[in-house]
């Protein structure tokens, strides 16, 4: 048999998934559940091409079918270049069908490869690089512990970038809460724009009840922001970012609460601010019901979809339930239902 790791980009759905490294080496911060209670290991590249094999068997009837693989876990790009060059080019030798090889990785690794070294992986067959920047602001990668600083993102995703090797940048509205909400879009649109990435990748955030952030809520020095906030935040994020070739994408996380934000900067952003603005202009009932509908029922759905008077009476009584019940009743029951979808703890343990 062989070894796979718990999660992987969306885009990566139908990819070849081989395990290179055991969960992560940071593994401390304050947002992601995915890899908590589980010790960081390397694969050496016998295990590697091992299980590369086996996956050459299990899948015999249809491997023709993979023209892409993803390297496990969360960050591979702390093996050392010739080991990931050799894993890189048996895949391709035992997959020869495969044309596009993808990794996470973290800021620091990145930063650590010279542009040279990226030079070498693009040539094995290293395509693409997912990695969560989450933020650009030095206040927010503080707050939730994630173990980078800016300059650490800048100069690993300009290096990649360089080669030639094609880049996405994760990014994370609503994760400096209120008190850094402005800051949070604005650093973070100037890293990007310096960057210049490929993919723009939004993945709203919604806090773990598990997670340090919860009990930062619970003591009232963490302060959530609604719906309408973080939409009025990637608003101020779009606002900010040049006009680049790089895809703005929300529409494949179903935490964005619009979906249908989703085109290229250079030919597309006006036209994404202006469904942020329709979204905006909506009042607030109207606002309210198009939250319930999509963090109950997620998906890519047109606003067009209050326009159905049946449907918003139904869901005026929901409303009026919910804000009834406690404090802020509605969105504590929005954010309750946003966390049915983060991924979960492989242990018991946070830490």
């Amino acid at each position: 048999m062989f070894e796979q790791g718990v999660i992987r980009p969306p885009s990566e759905a139908s990819s070849l998934l081989v395990r290179v490294t055991r969960n992560c080496p940071w593994n401390r911060c304050h947002i992601c559940p995915a890899y908590k209670g589980k010790k960081f290991s390397r694969r050496t590249v016998e295990e590697v091409k091992h299980d590369i094999d086996e996956m050459k068997k299990e899948y015999a009837s249809f491997s023709d079918r993979f023209t892409s693989a993803f390297l496990q876990d969360a960050d591979s790009l702390i093996l050392p270049t010739e080991e990931l060059v050799e894993i890189i080019e048996y895949i391709k030798k035992v997959f020869p069908n495969i044309e596009r090889i993808t990794t996470y990785a973290r800021a620091k690794s990145m930063k650590r490869k010279n542009v040279e070294a990226y030079k070498h992986l693009k040539e094995a067959g290293l395509n693409r690089i997912h990695t969560g920047m989450e933020s650009g602001s030095r206040n927010v990668l503080k707050l939730i512990a994630k173990g980078n600083q800016p300059e650490d993102i800048l100069a690993g995703g300009k290096q990649v970038k360089e080669s030639g090797i094609s880049l996405s940048e994760y990014i994370m509205p609503g994760v400096g809460g209120k008190a850094f909400s402005r800051e949070h879009a604005l650093e973070t649109a100037r890293i990007l724009n310096e960057i210049r990435p490929d993919f723009i990748r939004v993945r709203t955030f919604a806090v773990h009840p598990m997670s340090p952030i919860q009990k930062m809520v619970d003591a009232g020095t963490f302060v959530p922001l609604s719906d309408e906030e973080v939409v009025k935040e990637i608003r101020l994020l779009l606002e900010n970012l040049d006009e680049m070739p790089t895809h703005f994408r929300c529409g494949d996380f179903s935490l964005n609460l619009l979906m249908q934000v989703d085109g290229m900067l250079n030919t597309h952003k006006q036209a994404m601010i202006e469904e942020i603005d329709r979204y905006l202009a909506l009042t607030k009932e109207q606002k309210q019901a198009y939250s319930l509908i999509q963090r109950t029922y997620p998906g890519m759905r047109s606003l067009d979809v209050l326009q159905d008077q049946r449907l918003m009476e139904g869901l005026r009584g929901d409303i009026e339930t919910l804000e009834k019940n406690e404090p802020d009743g509605f969105n504590k029951h929005i954010r309750r239902l946003m966390t049915y979808q983060l991924p979960q703890p492989q242990t018991d343990c946070w830490e």
